[in-house]
Parts: structure tokens; C-alpha cells; sequence
């Protein structure tokens, strides 16, 4: 009895007991741990802008195999995240990522010793096996840690990773690769990884009920609003779901999920495109030195990081998120274009940034007009679905541009790729504005 009533004692004194913040140190976590994965992307973009890497690697003034770089790298993300995210729900998300990590690790460790093109290659595949095991871990951390209403800004912090990532890494890795070398690139790769790994181990757990610093008052905020989440969750799953062959006929003949998919694919092909292929560009065609293309490299990622947060507001305000996907896509196929062709090697840049920095208006929209045209039991295979031929067409494009540069000798082809998809997904866009989506 006397250990009964002291456990109801402290019930008690936990009831006025401040609640902890720590499920806000996981998502500053998170955001670490996205910017180090895209140092660890860009690296080899502005690797191909190094005469000495190139004639390393004996690819240079072969331009095919320079975009095969990335797109290997963007081909094998997209088969981790569909084969290996599992991971996650066997070992945990903290475990799964910490792996992911070391796969990092490992593949910096072999690109900065590899004296082959194709040991590159495979360090490259590496990198695209343990970066598509990473990203869904993201929000499983979310989903355990955060209670819903909380989740969007949540999800938000570390989503401005995705193009705070880049802005950081170009100019890092300018100077970088310019005064120390580019296998140094690597290394230091491999030594800044170490950095996530120690904080995921050392102030992070799958659960908060797991963590030592969360006090009864947090953890009970959290696990009150989960258990009504799970409650409604389970109440859906009574529900009669249809089959899996039943779903996937049902998306491919929603022509609304065609176009919202051909017009995601679309903007990840400029964005994979551009990452692999602006600095070398603005260092090769347009003369920039490394420290101003470093800088310039950056800028559309600057500006998409405005742009994410403006559609954000203006969704929120006008409820008609397909208008901003087709001013997005629509803006990104302008700017490109007029960077392409003008002389001024500053307005090129200049233009670049304005196009390639649009597709952050339409990232978000696309995602929530998709979530709102699709039933909600079928969200999740509609969202796999809709990345991974993403992912499958995106790793297609670097390798079409470095083709197409070296078939005509200039870049003005590849461009006029990325232009050709902004177009295409201003049209896809445009029935759904009609449907006031």
C-alpha cells in the first residue's frame, strides 16, 4: 500500500509538472541529418566541374559518364526506398539511420581512395542504397515523436533541409575542392557523418517513452494525443481496404493521379537535373572561378527555400494549390530558359536561380493535392507509387543531359531538357486548375 500511495504522490506532483521540449531537439536531429545528406550529394556535382577529378576518373570530356554519377546514385535511392525502407519497422528508425549513416560513411570513404571510374560508381550506389533508407525514417521519427497537430511544423523544419542542404554544400565544397583537393572532399565527408551518427545515438530514441530526458508531463502530451490518433487509426483499418492489384487500378485510371505524378516527376527531373549538372555549367560554359560559382550554385536553393515558404502561406490563404504548382513549373521553364540564352554570364545566373528556385512553390502543393484526391486508405501505395516514378524518371535525366551535351558540345541541349519538362508540367497542372484543386 505504502508504495501504491507514494506512485500516486508523484501522479500528482506530475500533473502541474512543465512539460519538456525535447521532441524538439529530435527534429533540429533531423534537420542535421538531411543537410549532411546532401553535402554528401553535391559533392560529385561539383566534383565534375574539377579537371583533376575528371582526368582521375578518365572521364573527362565525356559528359554521359559524368551525368551517370548522379543518376546511378538517384537510381539506386530510388530502389532502397522501395526494397530496404522496411528496415525501419523491423530495427527501428534510430538503428535504420544510424546504418544508413555508416553507409554514407563508407561510400565517402571509398570515392575519396576509388582510382577507377567505376569504383566511383559503385561508391555512388552506396551513397543511393543508405540515402533511401534514410528519407522515410524521417517521418517515422515524426509520426512517434510528435503528436499530430504538431506535425506539420514538424515536418516543415527539416523539410527546409532539402534546399538548405545545397545552398550550404556548394560553396563548402568550392572551397573545399579548391584548395585542398578533391579526395579531401570525401574525407571530410566521411569525418562530418560522424556528427549525426553521435547525436542520433546519444539524444535520440524510437520512442519518448524510451528517453531519459522526457519528463512525465511531455511524454504524456504526446502518448494521449497518439493513443486518439491510433484509436481513429484503428477504426479506418475496420474498414474493408481494397486489394493491392484494386488500388493500383484505381490510381492508373484516375487520370487527376496521372497528372499530379507526370507533374512531380517533372519537377524532380529539374531539380536532379540542376544538382548535377548547374555547377559545372556556371564553372565550364559561363566562366564563373570557384569561389563565385560556389556562391551562384547556391542561389537557386536560397530562393527555394523562400519559395517553400510562401506557398505554404498562399495555400493556406487561397486554397488553390494546382494554381501555384502551374506558376511553380511554369517559372522554372522561363527562367531556364532565359538563363540559357542570355550573354551576360550574371543575368544567366541570375535567371538560373529564378527558375531552378520556382520548383520549391510547387513541392508542397503537389503532395497535398495529391493527398486530397486519393481515398485515404489508399494514400500511402499512392505516395510510394507517385515517388518512385519520381525517382525512376529523375535518374534517367542527368545522364540524358551529360548525352546530349556531348552529342552537340554545348550545354544549351540539357537545358533545354529541363525547360521541356517545365512546360510539360505547366500543362498537367492546368486541367487540375480547372478543377479548382
Amino acid at each position: 500500500m505504502e508504495n501504491v500511495g507514494e506512485r500516486n504522490m508523484v501522479a500528482e506532483e506530475t500533473i502541474d509538472e512543465t512539460p519538456t521540449k525535447k521532441r524538439v531537439g529530435v527534429v533540429i536531429i533531423l534537420l542535421i541529418t538531411v543537410l549532411v545528406a546532401y553535402l554528401d550529394r553535391v559533392n560529385v556535382s561539383v566534383l565534375i566541374a574539377d579537371p583533376t577529378f575528371l582526368d582521375a576518373m578518365g572521364i573527362n570530356g565525356k559528359p554521359f559518364e559524368m551525368g551517370l554519377l548522379t543518376s546511378m546514385f538517384v537510381a539506386a535511392y530510388g530502389f532502397s526506398n522501395f526494397v530496404l525502407t522496411p528496415l525501419g519497422d523491423r530495427i527501428g528508425a534510430r538503428k535504420t539511420m544510424i546504418l544508413a549513416l555508416a553507409l554514407w560513411g563508407i561510400s565517402s570513404i571509398i570515392g575519396g581512395l576509388a582510382q577507377t571510374f567505376m569504383i566511383m560508381i559503385a561508391s555512388r550506389v552506396l551513397l543511393g542504397l543508405g540515402e533511401g533508407m534514410h528519407f522515410p525514417m524521417q517521418g517515422k521519427f515524426v509520426k512517434n515523436w510528435f503528436p499530430p497537430s504538431e506535425r506539420g511544423r514538424a515536418n516543415a523544419t527539416w523539410v527546409v533541409g532539402l534546399m538548405a542542404g545545397p545552398a550550404v554544400a556548394m560553396p563548402f565544397f568550392t572551397t573545399i575542392i579548391h584548395n585542398f583537393g578533391w579526395r579531401d572532399s570525401f574525407f571530410v565527408l566521411a569525418l562530418i557523418g560522424m556528427i549525426p551518427i553521435y547525436l542520433l545515438w546519444k539524444y535520440t530514441t524510437d520512442k519518448p517513452a524510451d528517453h531519459k530526458g522526457v519528463n512525465q508531463a511531455e511524454l504524456r502530451y504526446i502518448e494521449e494525443a497518439l493513443a486518439k490518433e491510433a484509436e481513429e487509426e484503428k477504426q479506418k483499418a475496420s474498414m474493408e481496404k481494397p486489394r493491392l492489384a484494386a488500388t493500383l487500378k484505381m490510381l492508373f485510371t484516375n487520370y487527376k493521379f496521372i497528372l499530379i505524378t507526370l507533374y512531380y516527376s517533372c519537377l524532380g527531373s529539374i531539380l536532379w537535373g540542376a544538382m548535377a549538372w548547374l555547377p559545372s555549367y556556371l564553372k565550364m560554359a559561363r566562366g564563373f572561378s570557384w569561389s563565385s560559382m560556389g556562391v551562384w550554385a547556391s542561389m537557386p536553393y536560397v530562393f527555394g527555400m523562400v519559395c517553400i515558404i510562401a506557398s505554404g502561406y498562399f495555400a493556406d490563404k487561397f486554397n488553390r494549390r494546382a494554381v501555384l504548382c502551374a506558376i511553380s513549373m511554369f517559372c522554372a521553364a522561363v527562367g531556364i530558359y532565359l538563363g540559357a540564352q542570355a550573354t551576360d554570364n550574371v543575368h544567366a545566373a541570375m535567371f538560373l536561380t529564378f527558375g531552378v528556385g520556382s520548383i520549391g512553390f510547387g513541392i508542397s502543393p503537389a503532395w497535398t493535392i495529391q493527398q486530397r484526391i486519393i481515398p485515404a486508405h489508399s494514400v500511402g501505395t499512392a505516395g510510394g507509387v507517385m515517388n518512385g516514378i519520381t525517382n525512376l524518371y529523375s535518374a534517367l535525366i542527368p545522364a540524358i543531359i551529360g548525352w546530349l551535351i556531348a552529342l552537340t558540345g554545348t550545354y544549351n541541349a540539357g537545358l533545354m531538357v529541363l525547360v521541356a519538362n517545365g512546360l510539360f508540367a505547366t500543362v498537367c497542372a492546368i486541367p487540375l486548375v480547372l478543377k479548382k484543386y
